[in-house]
């Protein structure tokens, strides 16, 4: 009798599923694109290769593991759009932690519910966004923080929680600023990135997505490599991507549809990221689109709704536009036939599903 290997069934297409991890499938990118540029976050005015990205990557995985944090620890991340998110997103994937997604704009009660369910050893957050002041909320949450110090908070209400990390700086002395991370590490902690990389698992879980609470309180989904390499990489096939897209995301990092069919569709694909703003803006998603000559943009359908009633509309260029994602809510038939014709997205995929 043969010997019987363990195998991984489907049916869905002629395509084999892919059995590698979310750093493997950055790194081969890198490889492959190296020179290629990665990731356009216009409001912060940054312009990166896959290259470029690829060494931020791993100085801040290099710097996480010199903060102790050990593989299956969570990291939170609760911020808008913006370079500090990819990073995060693929540096914990690397060092073997569990990102946990936090909508920026959760209050008290569901920030403190967030944090408490998922037990996260370390938080990255925007000290403010619009009209919160995440610093002030934590501060409301721990009144420890007020003597406490980087890597060492001892709160009551969160005894997990260790390290609080400012994509900006912050002048609160119980948190350290995201460049800080980076600079934490030696050599001995990029050997221990390495090792870590080498002994990921496809099935190890990776992150945690929080299902929206529509019928009741949220719950704590965990997915793992092989789930959301493989949701990206199809997608993008659906969507025919290549190398030579560029991917508008307005939408959000904290959801799947930013995180997984967005940045981490285009990595598997080897396109170009680009945010056109920190939150949905339809001006500067349609700006981003015209000088940036993206060629695929995702949103649910309210978003392309704003997009087609925004005064400048018909004065930007946004015939390069093929294809991209319509998802979140039901789209409208006449809805549909408007984008396909006045925005150009002839090849635009409706998509659907659970966290």
């Amino acid at each position: 009798m043969s010997e019987v290997s363990p195998s991984y069934v489907h049916g869905a297409s002629d395509i084999e599923l892919k059995g590698e991890t979310v750093g493997a499938c950055f790194d081969h990118t890198v490889a492959r694109h190296s020179d290629k540029l990665a990731l356009i976050s216009r409001h912060e005015n940054a312009r990166l290769t896959y290259g470029e990205l690829a060494v931020r990557v791993d100085a801040f995985a290099a710097g996480l593991i010199a903060m102790g944090l050990e593989p299956g620890d969570r990291v939170g991340i609760c911020a808008p759009n913006g370079v500090a998110w990819v990073v995060t997103q693929f540096a914990t994937a690397k060092a073997g932690l569990i990102l946990v997604n936090i909508n920026p704009a959760y209050r008290l009660g569901e920030l403190d519910y967030a944090l408490k369910t998922v037990g996260c050893r370390a938080l990255i957050i925007s000290a403010r966004y619009k009209t919160s002041d995440y610093m002030a909320m934590l501060h409301e949450l721990m009144p420890e923080l007020s003597d406490a110090s980087p890597g060492l908070i001892n709160s009551q209400a969160l005894p997990d929680l260790d390290w609080i990390v400012t994509i900006e700086e912050s002048e609160d002395k119980a948190a350290m600023a995201f460049g800080e991370v980076a600079a934490m590490a030696g050599d001995e902690h990029r050997c221990q990135l390495a090792k870590r990389v080498a002994m990921l698992q496809f099935d190890d879980p990776i992150n945690i997505q929080f299902t929206s609470g529509t019928t009741g309180t949220p719950k704590a989904a965990t997915l793992t490599h092989h789930n959301i390499v493989n949701n990206a990489y199809f997608v993008g096939l659906q969507m025919r991507l290549t190398a030579a897209d560029r991917l508008c995301i307005p939408v959000p990092m904290y959801h799947c549809f930013g995180m997984v069919l967005g940045t981490l569709c285009c990595v598997a694909h080897g396109s170009t990221m680009v945010f056109s703003a920190a939150g949905f803006d339809a001006g500067e998603t349609l700006r981003a689109i015209a000088d940036e000559g993206c060629t695929a943009l995702h949103g649910v359908p309210t978003m392309f709704i704003a997009a087609l009633d925004e005064p400048d509309f018909k004065t930007l260029d946004l015939t390069r536009l093929r294809t991209g994602v319509m998802a979140g809510a039901p789209c409208p038939v006449e809805l549909m036939k408007r984008v396909m014709d006045e925005m150009h997205l002839a090849q635009i995929t409706i998509a659907y599903g659970m966290t």
